[in-house]
């Protein structure tokens, strides 16, 4: 099966096509250093056989906490335990990517001390009721750099590359999108200074480690708005980007506030798997880079249909790994379907104290 072959990603060796797709933990400190329980999580994740681990999501900044617990990288006192996780991963044979985000309007105001979330304009995000500052142009380049120096701390930390979190209504996204970016200047205003910000960010990461560096970014094909980003427009973003040197794409779309959402429930029937799928073919036959799918996948013979009619290069799970962290195995054992019902319960971390599957409690 093509799903177990081998796959050289931008020079990371992967044992097969499967990647685990960024998901948040809530299993950092208070501080947002790594813990011991996010080393074990994460060789644990690694010991299950699957090709690539994306981490979840790693604040770049102060200013973009989008969740409590998570894990940190905007500061070099973190890269001493960054290199602890790296070291447990790679001791199982693993590969690691580490997901590089800012919350923008999706930031919580309880973790920024009461203050308002920035982004690029004062669009209101009704999933959290609440309305962000827009960011002046010195606030937008710090983040630029914010950007580079994270990245320079991944290689440092010891991560095999890194993934630029550009979907899902985050900080990237909303500059790209003309639902949350109605600025008039050098940042918005068009599709091209909509593109500015990932642009300045891409090439200042360049700036700080090399051509050679896997660096690759997950971003929405379709915001799933009206107003928001559309496949057209995403496709020749992915093209411009792809030509300036990053190093795959992984397909995703939606917002917090979109629907349907990025993280569809009740996937229980193969027809409803691979939702985004379309999207990834689109970007396959543009695209000279390595394409990933995540999106509802579950199946075994899902995952090897994409791959063989050329759809993807890649398939990316995240909610049924949460479940069954050795889950690769079993399907290398001849498993043909996850155990994950997508009830979701696994992402409300809000009423949870880790991200982790709910129904294996109550059974």
């Amino acid at each position: 099966m093509m799903l177990f072959e081998k796959y050289n990603l931008a020079g990371i060796e992967m044992k097969n096509r499967l990647v685990r797709s960024a998901t948040y933990e809530k299993r950092a400190d208070l501080d947002g250093f790594v813990t011991e329980d996010l080393i074990s999580m994460y060789g644990e994740l690694a010991k299950g056989g699957v090709g690539l681990i994306i981490t979840g999501n790693a604040l770049v900044h102060v200013s973009g906490p989008s969740a409590p617990l998570m894990m940190c990288i905007h500061n070099d006192h973190y890269i001493e335990k960054l290199k602890r996780l790296t070291d447990a991963v790679h001791k199982q044979d693993g590969k690691i990517v580490i997901q590089l985000s800012h919350g923008g309007r999706q930031s919580h105001s309880s973790l920024l001390g009461g203050e308002s979330p920035i982004a690029p304009s004062e669009v209101s995000d009704p999933s959290s009721r609440m309305t962000p500052r827009a960011m002046t142009g010195e606030e937008i380049w710090m983040l630029v750099e914010a950007f580079g120096e994270a990245v320079g701390r991944a290689a440092m930390s010891g991560f095999d590359g890194v993934q630029i979190h550009g979907a899902h209504g985050y900080l990237v996204n909303q500059f790209l999108s003309p639902h949350t970016n109605r600025r008039n200047d050098y940042w918005g205003g068009d599709e091209e200074r909509r593109f500015h910000f990932i642009e300045e960010v891409f090439k200042e990461v360049r700036k700080e480690v090399g051509k050679q560096y896997p660096v690759m970014i997950k971003m929405n094909a379709d915001d799933c708005l009206d107003s928001g980003l559309r496949p057209p427009e995403a496709l020749r973003i992915a093209k411009r980007l792809v030509q300036m040197g990053m190093d795959a794409v992984e397909v995703s779309g939606g917002m917090h506030e979109s629907a349907p959402s990025s993280v569809r429930p009740k996937i229980l029937e193969s027809g409803q798997e691979a939702y985004f799928r379309d999207n990834s073919r689109l970007f396959k036959e543009h695209l000279d880079v390595p394409v990933i799918l995540v999106g509802g996948i579950r199946s075994r013979s899902v995952a090897e249909d994409v791959l063989q009619k050329g759809d993807a290069d890649l398939v990316s799970i995240a909610r049924p790994l949460i479940r069954e962290p050795d889950l690769p195995r079993k399907f290398m054992q001849g498993k043909e379907r996850a155990d994950c019902i997508s009830c979701n319960g696994c992402l409300r971390f809000k009423k949870i104290d880790m991200v982790k599957c709910v129904q294996l409690e109550k059974a």
